[in-house]
Formats: C-alpha cells, sequence, structure tokens
C-alpha cells in the first residue's frame, strides 16, 4: 500500500526532507528500488537498525518493508542493556547505524556500507539464537514501558499501512500538506501516525535530526524547538504530554509561533485536560488520540468536527471497541501477531487493552487508569490512580502527581510544583479535586517533593508515564510518613 501510494504521488512533489536534502516522490520510488535490492542480496534476514531522524531512517524502513524483510527500529534512548536484550531476543543479524561508535557491544563488526543511505553494516562476529517471529512480522517495535525490560510487539505491514491510511483520510479534510517529526521516528506513534500517513495522503514529511528539534532524553531546548518549528512552519506535529508542556511554555515565551499549525496531536499517556486548554488559547490546535503499540499505534482520535475535550476521541473506522463488565477496554482490527518468543495470536484477535475506559452515548472514549495500577484499600475498595491524579490536574498549578494507597486507609499523593505556588495553594487544589471524587478515593494526606519525574531520571516511561513502583522506592519514606500520626 505505502509503495503503491509512493508510485502515485505526483513524481516532482516533495516527499521527505531533513534540511538541506530533499526526496521528490519520483526520486524516492528510486532510492527504494535500489535500496531493496540491495537489503534482499545481504544474508541477513533480520535487520535493527541505529539511526537519527532523517532520510536515511524513512528509506531503510520502507526498503526493509518492500524486501519482506522484518524491521527492528531501536530508538536512541535504549539503554546499553535494553539494545542488547532487543537485538538478541529477535535474533537480529544485521545492524545498520549512522552512528561512529553504536553501543552495541564487541560481538558486532562492521562489514560495509549501504551504497544509497551510506549507513554502516554490523553483523554479529558469531551467530546469535533466532528467536521465533509470528509468521507475516514486518515490524518489531519495542515498548519502553514501566520495566525496565522493553518488549517486542510484532505487527503486520498491512496492519501498519491500514492505521495510516485510516489516519489520512480522517485527517484530509484539514489539507495537511507538511509534517514535521518531533518525536523519534522509533517511536510507533510517529513512524505511522507521522511518516506513513503523509505519505499516504501525498504530503511531505519533514524529518530533521533530534538535534535540530531541541529533543533529548533529559528534556527538551525550547530556544531549539522553538526555532525548529518557525523554520519549518509545519501544518501538523505529534507530541506526547511532556513535549506539548515544552510547546506551551515555547509559545508563552515567544520562542514559537503556532500560527501555521492545523492539527498538535497528543497521545502516549494521559493528558490533563487544563493543559489542552491552556495551549488552545495560546493558539495550539491541540487535540488527544488513544492507541496502543500492540494495535499498530492509533485507535481513537479527537478531531475539530468531533471533538470532546476530557476524551481520547472516536474510534477510527479501522477498529472496533468493547467494555467489559470489569471496564476494561478491549480492541478489535488490525492488532498485532503477538509478542517475541510467544505463540502467534489468532489474526486481528480481540485485545485486552488493559486500560479501564467509558464510552459515553456518542462514541466518545474517556480513560480511566490502567487495570494493573487499580489500588485496593484496606477498607477493601478498588480506586485507579490515574483517576484522582486527572482530577488533581485539571485543577491546574500542579505540574505532576503521583497517587497511592494499596492495603492502606486511604489515597495520599506526592506532589512536584512550582516553587512560588505555596502549601495552602496546593492544599486548595487538593480539597476541590476531592469535592469531585468518592470519600474512598480522596487524598487525605499529600507530601511535596523536591525532584520532577523525567525520563533522564527514570521516574517516567518515555511517552511520559509514570514508572510508578520506581516513584514509590525512591520517595518510600516520603509515602510511609503520609500514614504516621
Amino acid at each position: 500500500m505505502l509503495s503503491a501510494a509512493i508510485n502515485r504521488a505526483p513524481p516532482s512533489s516533495v516527499a521527505l526532507e531533513d534540511g538541506p536534502r530533499r526526496l521528490s516522490y519520483g526520486q524516492l520510488a528510486a532510492a527504494l528500488r535500489t535500496e531493496t535490492r540491495w537489503l534482499a542480496a545481504n544474508e541477513g534476514r533480520r535487520f535493527a537498525t541505529l539511526v537519527d531522524n532523517g532520510i536515511n531512517w524513512a528509506i531503510t524502513d520502507l526498503s526493509l518493508q518492500s524486501a519482506r524483510l522484518p524491521h527492528i527500529p531501536l530508538p536512541s534512548f535504549f539503554t546499553p542493556a535494553q539494545l542488547e536484550h532487543a537485538l538478541d531476543s529477535a535474533g537480529v543479524d544485521g545492524i545498520l547505524t549512522d552512528q561512529a561508535a553504536p553501543p552495541v557491544g564487541t560481538q558486532w563488526k562492521v562489514t560495509g556500507r549501504s551504497p544509497g543511505t551510506g549507513l554502516q553494516l554490523l553483523r554479529r562476529r558469531s551467530q546469535a539464537p533466532r528467536g521465533e517471529l509470528p509468521p507475516g512480522t514486518s515490524k518489531l517495535t519495542y515498548t519502553s514501558g514501566s520495566t525496565g525490560t522493553p518488549k517486542g510487539v510484532c505487527l503486520a505491514a498491512r496492519h501498519l499501512a491500514k492505521v495510516a491510511d485510516t489516519l489520512a483520510e480522517a485527517t484530509r479534510p484539514l489539507m495537511l500538506q507538511r509534517h514535521l517529526a518531533l518525536l523519534p521516528l522509533p517511536v510507533l506513534l510517529e513512524n505511522v501516525a507521522g511518516l506513513y500517513a503523509s505519505l499516504l495522503a501525498g504530503s511531505r514529511c519533514i524529518l530533521p535530526p533530534l538535534a535540530e528539534t531541541g529533543m533529548s532524553h533529559g528534556g527538551v531546548d525550547l530556544a531549539r524547538l522553538g526555532a525548529c518549528v518557525n523554520r519549518h512552519r509545519p501544518d501538523s506535529v505529534i507530541v506526547v504530554p511532556e513535549l506539548l508542556k515544552a510547546m506551551v511554555a515555547a509559545v508563552e515565551a515567544g520562542l514559537l509561533d503556532p500560527s501555521s499549525l492545523r492539527l498538535v496531536a497528543v497521545g502516549g499517556a494521559a493528558v490533563p485536560t487544563a493543559l489542552i486548554e491552556h495551549a488552545h488559547k495560546l493558539g495550539l490546535p491541540v487535540f488527544e488520540g488513544y492507541g496502543l503499540s500492540e494495535c499498530a499505534s492509533v485507535t481513537c482520535l479527537n478531531l475539530p468536527n468531533a471533538n470532546r475535550p476530557g476524551s481520547v476521541g472516536r474510534a477510527l473506522p479501522h477498529v472496533a471497541l468493547r467494555i467489559d463488565t470489569e471496564g476494561q477496554l478491549h480492541v478489535s482490527g488490525s492488532t498485532m501477531l503477538g509478542y517475541v518468543g510467544d505463540a502467534a495470536r489468532p489474526t486481528d484477535a480481540e485485545l485486552a487493552t488493559g486500560d479501564l475506559a467509558e464510552m459515553d452515548d456518542e462514541g466518545f472514549v474517556y480513560l480511566r487508569g490502567r487495570q494493573r495500577n487499580l489500588f485496593i484499600t484496606s477498607h477493601g475498595r478498588n480506586v485507579s490512580p490515574e483517576w484522582v491524579e486527572r482530577e488533581i490536574l485539571t485543577e491546574g498549578g500542579i505540574q505532576q502527581v503521583m497517587v497511592s494507597g494499596e492495603a492502606r486507609p486511604y489515597a495520599v499523593a506526592l506532589i512536584n510544583a512550582a516553587t512560588d505556588l505555596g502549601d495552602a495553594a496546593i492544599q486548595s487544589v487538593i480539597e476541590r479535586a476531592n469535592a469531585r471524587l468518592p470519600d474512598y478515593a480522596r487524598v487525605m494526606r499529600w507530601a511535596r517533593i523536591g525532584e520532577p519525574f523525567t525520563f533522564a531520571n527514570g521516574l517516567l516511561t518515555a511517552n511520559g508515564r509514570l514508572r510508578r513502583d520506581f516513584i514509590a522506592e525512591r520517595h518510600r519514606s516520603s509515602i510511609d510518613s503520609l500514614y504516621q500520626a
């Protein structure tokens, strides 16, 4: 589907851009033919990539798909241990990289270079065990979840293309011509909803290196982020909640002009409604969506003509949703083939997401938290911490919060707030949120913490989700003190 769309597009229209380099659709089609032949002629059958955002990443990804070779895109934010786990569990025998000294250990050696992209080809010095992949696996994406070991999700090319095609159709009324990739391309959300959807729509996908966008794993450089958006004047971007906060801050500081944007799609983790409302006031057209790697990315999305604040939107046409008697959301349509090393799943079988949700009469979906994050108080009441946290964050003023209360008489919260927000103001926020909650879910005590939750300090996932076990361990003494007399 993707190769057909590339061949159908006007050959002279710009398809990809990564700074000074541009490729038209005609040039892209020719580059893919050359790279596909080179990849198919190599002995390796499973290729991983360690490549910065840019045209070379896109050519490699699309060529591996054309050659029907599984692609394992590895994000640069993985630790060496996570990289080793992914390479070994997937049975990777070739790595394509633009890094002079990739952190993959001495068992790999340089054996060649792509004549088309110039990427180095690394091979193992000795053969590794070949992990089982479900038949038809085109992409193997490793999630950076709440645990240290990433999980390999096996996806079919037809599922990836179907999701991208649905998104291209859903956003066609917005006439998006220029998409700017801010997230790393190995992140499935940017890969599918950004790169693939842009190509299927016949528009331009701008892929600057991450250093130009201001993205780093310790934070975001607001000046670089603003300069990048101002330079490229995109119609659309995709962000996670932490990046949306950075965009808001950049607009407020006069560093980012949002006037070209028609769609800022946000997903990956829960987004406080107050943040979206504030972004709208600043001229950022933010719309929340929802998806999972196991569903080949996006399943629900708010759009200008169908937007319900506080929801993650309606289901896209390629999926069907069901909420079971326990409140868990199930998805069917374009679901994964299975996890690496596990038995293959039936084609398009229904997937239990692990997310608690509600759906209104018009089909808008409201997430209420992760089923596994539910805690049971000592009074026997089930509480979703994300539900309580969202109510607190909706009030504004508080930057981050984590609620807990497993086997305890009441819920407590760890609070990260600006230094100019006094304790009395925080207490008022808690009281207003509590007024909207049943008594068993109310936060009775809270503690202010001195460090934010970030990816760099190991307390957030790459998508911005709280790593609850790590936070609880780091701040165990503070939590325990909230239950002392």
